[in-house]
């Protein structure tokens, strides 16, 4: 898969990129949590049919500044200046996981630049709260001193033990047990898991993220006019399934489309081409 990386300065600030595929309507993708512009899941399907994907590395990941992600509206400013940068007037926006705050804002702020608006896997209202014990850890794990030593661990026991780690990553995404979703599990996910971890990084993002949600009211994904697309599998065990029924409720176009994957990765396992299938269906439907 062919990727050009750039960075874009602007305002004293940097906003690091990618772009896969040469040619084709641009969607601009919203990553999720400790991610960056080198992701890969879900983009040769997208490629393949047509479709070109411009990847910034949000606020705060990646070599993308920090100071961007003061807020959700000063980071919709930066990434419609990246737009302005490519020459890219519309395109289709795909909000992934922890981005979907960052991709619920951006197609309020700016309708006239969304085609269409795809929610996957994602946060869509206040997530995880101080309360939580998995955000007390996540301050502890995912901090900029520490993140770099956290996925260095995980991905060299990655390496060592794919399986076995695997195996151990699965209740951070799936509600169901590993023996309840084997049957459903692809021999090349442990391989994509594995790939994963090697890529990840939090950076300062991971924990703006956090200090994001928050930002996401009901007045602002009832502010959406793009057609949008909501997928979520059942079995999400990262980002509850309430998230997508609180979108598909307060978005006045929108359609929801729950999915049987095994997981928050929904493009991992069996049921993963389906996954793949309906995207493009929709996205060639609002393609002109």
């Amino acid at each position: 898969m062919e990727r050009i990386l750039g960075t874009y300065f602007v305002n004293g600030q940097t906003i690091e990129y990618s772009i896969t595929g040469k040619e084709g309507t641009p969607i601009l993708v919203m990553h999720g949590g400790h991610s960056n512009c080198y992701e890969e899941f879900g983009y040769k399907p997208l490629v393949k049919s047509g479709f070109m994907l411009i990847t910034p590395s949000r606020a705060g990941y990646g070599k993308t500044s920090k100071e961007i992600g003061e807020n959700l509206s000063k980071a919709s400013d930066y990434y419609v200046k990246l737009l302005d940068y490519l020459k890219i007037d519309k395109v289709h926006l795909l909000a992934i996981s922890a981005g979907g705050p960052s991709g619920l804002y951006f197609a309020t702020r700016y309708p006239e630049r969304v085609k269409t608006l795809t929610l996957q896997s994602a946060v869509t209202k206040e997530w995880l709260t101080p309360e939580d014990k998995i955000y007390k850890a996540a301050q502890i794990l995912f901090r900029p001193a520490m993140e770099k030593a956290t996925w260095k661990l995980a991905s060299s026991l990655s390496n060592i033990f794919p399986e076995f780690m695997f195996k151990q990553m699965i209740p951070s995404f799936s509600n169901l047990s590993y023996k309840e979703i084997k049957n459903s599990v692809l021999a090349k996910d442990i391989d994509e898991i594995q790939r994963m971890s090697k890529r990840q990084r939090s950076g300062y993002g991971f924990l703006i993220d956090l200090s994001q949600t928050k930002e996401i009211t009901s007045k602002n994904l009832q502010a959406i006019s793009s057609p949008t697309l909501i997928m979520h599998s059942e079995y999400d065990g990262s980002v509850p399934l309430e998230h997508a029924y609180y979108a598909d409720q307060q978005i006045r176009d929108s359609e929801l489309c729950i999915l049987d994957t095994w997981g928050h990765l929904i493009w991992l396992g069996r049921e993963s081409d389906k996954v793949n299938e309906r995207l493009v269906k929709f996205l060639n439907k609002f393609t002109l």
